[in-house]
């Protein structure tokens, strides 16, 4: 391991790997603030470019991308309210509201930090795990996988000040994530009828038309700059350093994001949109002050961010170890490796030992280099905030649609975009929870495919979700989930009388 690790970091001091990394990681930073684009479309359209590359090269130049798509992202969630890519939408609940009170330094400071520091604890995990992976994959099923899906659900529902509003998105939601194809029986539901709907709704332009269209349409209607303070105190950039200091006032929430973020990653399939949502509802139900989530408080940008980038060395673990991608940018990652002549399995882990440390690497390396590179333009960045709304709106709808239109060339996306754009600004005026909508349509598909395969299994025993030993995990999980809202009120109501 050592003289793998030594022949890697000897690699990676070359100038042409360098630049290779560089490369990536301003490529990454880039397709992650465009709101629609992020690291999946970034190593898809980059991804021809490496045939003439050595493997160690492309492997580089994909770490470089994968480890700052995710810090690129919040720069938009915070300034604009867009995330740029679909994890980053948690960080927009507490890091815009920052943004309306002057603080958009504080807030990019600290998610830049958080998401380095969630790098660094995703890749320590994945070096740490990634000999034992298979088992630890493996303890995940169908009923565990439903169980989680139940759990995020629960978890963003009871965290809402309002829980028949939360209930109410979460089942507006779970009915969005339905139309479509039956994933079992092969049925069309919801459709009306419109050929568009059959694969169902797709989650980046719902996305995009829920914050970055919704939000510009809220601005149009009140007018002026996305900042609601006097340009005079654009001074306060400063608030960059003060928000590496806030990442380290809060260690317990940029651990728990970290870990989170790093065991939703291992999990196939469920991706950083679970993990950095996940990751906020945590932190706002351990919380003994709640009241400021989604006001602007510090540790609602922390939590997400810390998750978002954690999640890719979790996610590298299944991809790795046996082929399984964590997520949709690990899926393309697999085709990188194939198309090299690595096949990823057991013996990669045995015969290119260098070549992954290349990769452990580079992924760190690219977290702290993007995270710098973003503390060093923040003072540019947030000037966008006061900008005029009459030159911000058409300039964000124009970047929002047409990264909905190049994500598959559809029209139909753009349609879309903007049908969820008039959703999402109804749910801001009537103050429903977007959020839960977004998770609930994100975990629908995966809560109805895994129920469906786990009565299979079991035979139409719903007892069997307690007999699988991970499923009854999370289930208690989610009864504590449930109870603290509880207990929390009781101990008030026992202070209260003892006061």
């Amino acid at each position: 391991m050592l003289d793998s690790f030594v022949t890697a970091t000897l690699y990676l001091a070359d100038g042409v790997t360098l630049m290779y990394l560089m490369l990536g990681v301003l490529v990454g930073l880039l397709f992650g603030i465009i709101p629609g684009l992020g690291g999946a479309t970034a190593i898809a359209l980059l991804l021809p470019l490496t045939f003439g590359m050595e493997p160690e090269q492309a492997i580089t130049l994909m770490g470089g991308i994968m480890g700052s798509s995710a810090i690129g992202g919040s720069v938009t969630a915070i300034l604009l309210n867009a995330p740029g890519t679909a994890p980053n939408a948690a960080t927009c609940f507490d890091g815009y509201p920052l943004t309306r009170q002057g603080k958009a330094g504080l807030a990019i400071g600290a998610a830049a930090t958080a998401s380095s520091l969630g790098g660094i604890v995703g890749v320590v995990v994945l070096v740490a795990i990634l000999p034992m992976a298979k088992s630890l994959v493996l303890l995940f099923g169908p009923p565990a996988f439903f169980m989680l899906a139940v759990l995020g659900l629960v978890s963003l529902t009871i965290s809402n000040n309002n829980m028949l509003r939360g209930l109410i998105a979460a089942a507006l939601g779970l009915f969005i994530g339905f139309v479509g194809y039956d994933d079992m029986g092969g049925t069309l539901r919801f459709t009306a009828g419109i050929d568009y709907l059959w694969d169902g709704i797709k989650l980046v332009p719902a996305l995009i038309g829920l914050f970055a269209i919704a939000e510009m349409i809220r601005l149009m209607v009140e007018g002026g700059a996305i900042s609601k303070v006097d340009r005079n105190e654009l001074g306060e950039v400063k608030g960059v350093g003060a928000g590496f200091k806030a990442v380290f006032k809060h260690p317990r929430t940029v651990l728990s994001g970290s870990f989170i973020g790093t065991l939703v990653g291992i999990v196939p399939g469920v991706g950083g949109t679970v993990a950095s949502f996940l990751s906020y509802s945590f932190t706002v139900q351990s919380s003994r002050d709640s009241s400021q989530f989604g006001k602007g408080d510090i540790r609602g940008v922390i939590a997400p961010e810390a998750a978002n980038n954690a999640k890719d060395g979790g996610s590298l673990i299944p991809t790795l170890a046996f082929g399984i991608p964590g997520s949709a940018e690990m899926a393309l990652f697999l085709g990188v490796l194939v198309l090299h002549g690595m096949q990823p399995g057991p013996l990669l882990l045995i015969e290119r030992e260098w070549s992954l440390l290349v990769l452990i690497i580079a992924l760190l390396l690219a977290t702290i280099a993007s995270a710098c590179v973003i503390a060093v333009a923040t003072k540019y960045l947030i000037k966008i905030t006061f900008i005029d709304s009459s030159i911000l709106i058409p300039t964000v709808l124009s970047i929002a649609l047409v990264g909905a239109y190049a994500l598959e060339g559809s029209l139909g996306d753009v349609i879309m975009a903007a049908v969820f754009g008039v959703i999402g600004y109804v749910m801001i005026r009537l103050d429903y929870p977007r959020i839960t909508l977004v998770i609930a349509i994100v975990l629908g598909g995966m809560m109805e495919r895994n129920f469906i395969q786990s009565m299979l299994m079991f035979r139409s025993d719903w007892t069997g979700f307690f007999r699988d030993t991970t499923s009854l995990v999370i289930f208690m999980i989610i009864v504590m989930a449930l109870a603290l809202p509880v207990l929390g009120r009781i101990r008030r109501r026992v202070r209260n009388a003892n006061a």
